[in-house]
């Protein structure tokens, strides 16, 4: 049974169209249905993904109530939820785990067919909880974090420890997690192997910890700013290569130049620029080298040399990094707890909700990783 069947009025980040500022609005939030549950958040955090939700990609929602990493509390749940109760720790997934389906059962895929990527930008019945101006508003994909409270459907969240730190919590709910994964589930990254990664954000990072934990022994880090250089050491890069300083040569051939011209068993690209997913594919080894796309971009074609691919290289798109959000995250969430890698370094910056444009400012800054958003 719902702790609460009240309509609540609280602020929320919206954006009301394409090239729209973000604005803090009062909002209504609606009781969970059935299935459902109502999340009082905690903190937010920013993810590359939901500007380009805001720019219409992949479809132009508005007016659309922003953000999809976070942690939260339980404040109420539908008659029908068994699994949370008021008061438990939660972060949300925008995949969801039946356990049953085709691809559940399946060691090859992460992607849920009955809780699928809700890119509809609405609830599994296609409404919304969420209004604004007397108008419904879209989520990100199941949720909508940069909100004082929200409603997700329980198969997309998921309980943590009480005990974690909640900031970094919020960072394993998408972009970390996907970075790691990439390396640890879609990847299956080899003991003694080369690796490189392609930008380094905070999903970029999360490879390199994810390639370091598999035991890879050289892990190349790819980025333009120069201050990424001491984070990627950090979490464990062997190499730091920034492509300005050699712009006579292409990224692929950069990697090729410190793997003895072999190039790397496995390339990642975390920073979804259409031109980087060649250069990552050719910088993997001819005839078994693999490379994973999990950056996302706003172009919906890309192009990609089709000599590397006869060459017997594989380019596989991953997302979420494989990760099965009930069978594989919480071992991920554990190893944050234990502090496995240092993720208190991703946070570089906190702001309250009523300043989230300083937010977006600040992501501009060359120190910047990962910004807290305070509820």
């Amino acid at each position: 049974m719902a702790s609460s069947s009240q309509v609540i009025t609280c602020k929320g980040a919206i954006c009301w169209g394409i090239g729209e500022a973000v604005k803090v609005e009062e909002i209504q939030v609606d009781p969970p249905k059935a299935s459902e549950v109502r999340v009082k958040m905690l903190f937010a955090s920013i993810c590359h993904t939901d500007f380009l939700r805001a720019r219409g990609h992949p479809y132009p929602s508005f007016p659309l109530a922003l953000g999809h990493e976070g942690v939260g509390v339980v404040e109420s749940v539908g008659e029908e939820v068994k699994d949370f109760k008021e008061g438990d720790v939660v972060i949300p997934i925008y995949i969801g785990e039946c356990g049953e389906c085709e691809n559940c059962v399946s060691e090859e895929s992460n992607l849920c067919l009955r809780y699928p990527l809700r890119v509809s930008g609405l609830m599994p019945d296609d409404t919304s909880r969420i209004s604004v101006r007397g108008e419904k508003a879209y989520h990100v994909f199941s949720c909508s974090t940069w909100c004082e409270y929200m409603v997700s459907d329980e198969k997309y969240l998921m309980k943590v420890d009480p005990s974690i730190d909640l900031a970094h919590a919020s960072f394993i709910s998408c972009g970390f997690s996907t970075g790691f994964g990439a390396s640890w589930k879609t990847g299956q990254v080899q003991s003694g192997s080369s690796v490189a990664v392609f930008g380094l954000g905070a999903v970029g990072l999360g490879a390199i910890s994810g390639a370091k934990m598999m035991g890879a022994t050289k892990i190349i880090g790819i980025d333009i700013n120069e201050k990424k250089r001491e984070k990627g050491e950090a979490f464990g890069m062997t190499d730091f290569i920034n492509p300005k300083d050699h712009s006579d040569k292409p990224s692929s051939q950069l990697v090729k130049d410190l793997t003895g011209g072999l190039g790397v068993d496995y390339a990642i690209e975390c920073t979804g620029v259409a031109s980087l997913l060649t250069q990552a594919l050719e910088s993997t080894k001819v005839g078994r080298g693999k490379a994973i796309a999990i950056g996302v971009g706003s172009e919906e074609f890309v192009q990609v040399n089709w000599l590397g691919l006869l060459l017997g290289r594989t380019l596989k798109g991953s997302i979420f990094g494989g990760l099965k959000p009930q069978s594989d995250l919480p071992i991920l969430a554990a190893k944050c707890k234990n502090k496995d890698f240092p993720i208190e370094k991703l946070l570089t910056h906190e702001v309250p909700l009523t300043e989230i444009n300083e937010a977006f400012e600040l992501l501009k800054q060359p120190d910047c990783v990962k910004v807290i958003i305070k509820m």
